[in-house]
């Protein structure tokens, strides 16, 4: 703004109108004469522009954050045993960042950017002395992180649940680091050079950055304190706590292929009631649960969950959810039974560590008993070290059963005691002689206090199945429609009893061709199926004849009919069987291999060009309006104009992350530099000080994103590193980058001057 003087009439007085309240406190603000406004007007504008501006900062900090998961995703080929054959050798890409490294060098930046280019830019624009709003909001932010961000984890995760920091080593660094960069600053600020930084003390400051993110990573690596095991144990240790789907995923291209579709086809049953898309969408769900996420990955997530925008996570509907759910269970039980496959020629050890530690879990994943019954009695089984006392928590957790009115909740504290190897637990199940439905609970298992060398094994919840036993109950097929290939040989076809198992019953089956011929393309059978009291499933094994010829898809049917005992024909009491070519069969799979890669193609943060990128701005939840939600809309509306302007960035896959990232860092500074200006006028319009606004207004909204990606890898994660791991680690880097950074800079530029001086009065001096 030029200099504008107004003469006040019938005076020698004279006003410059750029000389008002506050209009001296920004380097860019204010950009037009506001002094004819009222103060409360210029208030009400500052604040919606920080807030504005805090939304505009976490849009672009997204593509940074990309960014920086293209730079540090990255790979390398090496050379690995194949499992299955440990002769062969098989090509196998890694990661070539480390992962403590990469948290706490291009992470931590891209999480803290808005904190430390405050504090870099204020310094430098404030004739490199020293301001209030950098520092302020460091620290400030510090304190939001250690206090907030951690209560909102706990408070997110369920009750009874446990979140446990698996990488402990490296937290335990990051967290003395962080308590020693703040009794650092007050030794430097209050005892040594009170109030004022030397160069000594800021090159220290700095330094401490670089020595910090060594010894993390020296940490991780046992540098310090040389483990036991041998890397060759750690491995197989780390494989032994994955499902099977990870291991198997481990030794394999990210891209599905159409064996691994029907494999997992398989796996959920051919249930008829789903799409080609839903199969595909819950496979892709899957897939990115058995992935090992980065914290970025949820910080992503969290700014677009506050913008409205594409979620990185396959959003299921609730009944996907619940067979996802299921078949994870069945998965995990099936786990133990798994570890025995082969891997560099041994098996894969237990979690007891060679018998060292106590492993305690269910012996079953799931139990069944009639409602007559009244006592259910599950089995705790312990192996591996048995010298010790083993103390554990058991909770059982309502499902369709309630507590009181279908069983007796348990919530008790149980010890096994010195080699003692099974525990038998009784759930009493109330017998109400009133017919209901089938219901379920689940029983839970957790360690109780501290326990070094205790450890819970794979199958720590366990779910109870109450069939109803008033009733003679009702049978059925358990699906209305099987799809088999013409090669299968035999299968078999299941008929389910349910909503009660009194007595003895019977019921006739028979096939029946459709366009299917008996004998030709499958085997006939009819018979009867007799169900004892309490049975409750029977199956039926049918033949298929491949006659290795091309044909069409054929079909035939088997009914159900005459039931004895009381017992009653349900809904689904025939069943229709497809026979379908093999070639037909791998064509599908094909095809919904293609749609599980386009799902996961559709949330990657990395595989896009500006094409993509606009589509996506210009879209409520990237386009994906199914699952978008009234929030969503609101949020997408008030954050549109962001979207499309940072949608001319440069997409986070070319030069390998490297172009976005410089970009996208840009705009960062010079949207902090705005920040800084709003900040430092709206706190001196409403009578704060710059500290007390930058503590308070400032911290809270560059820390509204990882807020968020924190909550939501309490949730999601079973361990606690994404959660709250990030916080030691970002409150470091905090202050030894955020301020040891400025601080140097402003310390050499006053020690140049400083020197420049002394050379020109020594010249001055040599004339004489």
């Amino acid at each position: 703004m030029g200099n504008t003087i107004v003469n006040v009439p019938g005076s020698n007085v004279s006003i410059n109108l750029n000389e008002y309240q506050c209009s001296d406190r920004g380097l860019i603000l204010p950009i037009i004469n506001e002094y004819t406004w009222p103060v409360w007007v210029r208030v009400v504008i500052y604040l919606a522009t920080l807030l504005y501006l805090f939304l505009g900062i976490a849009i672009i900090a997204d593509i940074f954050m990309c960014a920086i998961e293209k730079i540090t995703s990255k790979t390398q080929i090496i050379k690995y045993p194949n499992p299955n054959n440990p002769d062969e050798i098989i090509d196998k890409e890694v990661k070539i960042w480390n992962d403590t490294v990469a948290n706490l060098t291009l992470m931590a930046l891209g999480s803290s950017s808005p904190e430390i280019l405050l504090s870099v830019i204020e310094i430098c624009g404030n004739n490199f002395l020293a301001g209030d709003l950098g520092p302020g909001t460091i620290v400030g932010s510090a304190a939001f992180n250690l206090l907030v961000i951690s209560a909102i984890c706990v408070i997110a995760i369920e009750k009874g649940e446990i979140r446990r920091i698996k990488n402990f080593k490296v937290f335990l660094t990051t967290a003395t680091w962080s308590i020693f960069a703040y009794i650092w600053l007050f030794i430097i600020l209050v005892l040594i050079t009170p109030n004022e930084v030397t160069l000594w003390e800021a090159v220290i400051t700095f330094l401490c950055f670089p020595l910090l993110v060594t010894q993390s990573f020296m940490t991780e690596k046992n540098f310090f304190l040389k483990s036991k095991k041998t890397d060759i144990d750690q491995e197989h240790q780390k494989l032994s706590q994955m499902t099977v789907w990870q291991r198997k995923k481990l030794f394999e291209a990210p891209v599905v292929s159409a064996e691994e579709v029907m494999q997992y086809t398989k796996a959920i049953g051919d249930r008829t009631d789903l799409t080609e898309d839903e199969k595909a969408k819950l496979m892709a769900a899957k897939i990115l649960k058995s992935k090992d996420k980065s914290y970025a990955h949820y910080r992503i997530n969290g700014v677009r969950q506050l913008t409205g925008s594409r979620r990185n996570e396959i959003e299921l509907p609730e009944h996907l959810e619940e067979i996802l759910r299921k078949n994870e269970i069945e998965e995990a039980s099936q786990s133990k039974d798994d570890l025995g496959i082969q891997l560099h020629g041994t098996f894969l050890k237990d979690l007891s560590e060679n018998g060292k530690k106590s492993v305690v879990e269910f012996a079953a994943s799931s139990y069944a008993v009639l409602e007559n019954e009244q006592v259910c009695r599950i089995i705790i089984e312990r192996y591996g070290k048995l010298d010790q006392d083993v103390t554990f928590r058991v909770e059982t957790i309502d499902g369709t059963a309630e507590a009181g009115e279908d069983y007796n909740k348990i919530d008790e504290v149980i010890t096994m005691v010195k080699n003692q190897r099974f525990l038998p637990l009784d759930v009493t199940i109330i017998d109400d002689n009133q017919w209901e439905p089938d219901e379920t609970f689940f029983v839970k298992l957790s360690l109780y206090g501290e326990q070094n060398d205790v450890k819970l094994g794979h199958k720590t919840i366990c779910m109870v199945t109450i069939i109803d036993d008033d009733e003679p109950g009702e049978i059925e097929f358990s699906q209305p429609v099987y799809v088999v290939k013409e090669s299968i040989g035999t299968f078999e076809v299941t008929v389910e009893r349910k909503n009660g198992a009194d007595g003895q019953v019977s019921v006739a089956f028979r096939t029946s061709d459709i366009n299917a011929i008996a004998d030709k393309d499958y085997i006939p059978k009819s018979g009867i199926l007799d169900f004892k009291h309490g049975e409750i499933t029977k199956t039926i094994p049918i033949t298929i004849i491949d006659d290795k010829t091309a044909e069409k898809d054929e079909s035939f049917a088997i009914e159900l009919f005459d039931p004895k005992g009381g017992v009653k024909l349900a809904r689904v009491w025939k069943t229709v069987v497809t026979i379908i070519n093999d070639d037909d069969l791998k064509t599908i799979a094909n095809r919904m291999a293609n749609m599980v890669n386009a799902d996961l193609d559709a949330i990657s943060v990395v595989k896009k060009g500006w094409g993509q990128q606009f589509v996506e701005a210009m879209n409520v939840n990237g386009g994906d309006i199914e699952t978008a939600k009234p929030l969503d809309y609101a949020m997408h509306f008030l954050s549109f104009p962001w979207k499309v302007l940072f949608a001319f960035m440069p997409p986070p896959h070319l030069l390998g992350g490297w172009l976005c990232f410089v970009c996208s860092l840009t705009v960062i500074g010079g949207l902090t530099a705005i920040v800084g200006d709003a900040a430092a006028i709206f706190g001196c319009l409403v009578g704060l000080k710059d500290g007390v606004t930058a503590i308070t207004f400032v911290a809270l909204g560059t820390s509204l994103p990882d807020t968020f990606a924190s909550k939501i890898a309490a949730k999601n994660e079973k361990t606690a590193d994404n959660a709250i791991g990030n916080i030691t680690g970002s409150n470091s880097v905090n202050v030894f980058l955020g301020l040891g950074l400025p601080w140097l800079v402003a310390t050499i530029y006053w020690q140049i001057k400083v020197n420049i001086l002394f050379y020109n009065i020594n010249l001055f001096l040599g004339f004489f």
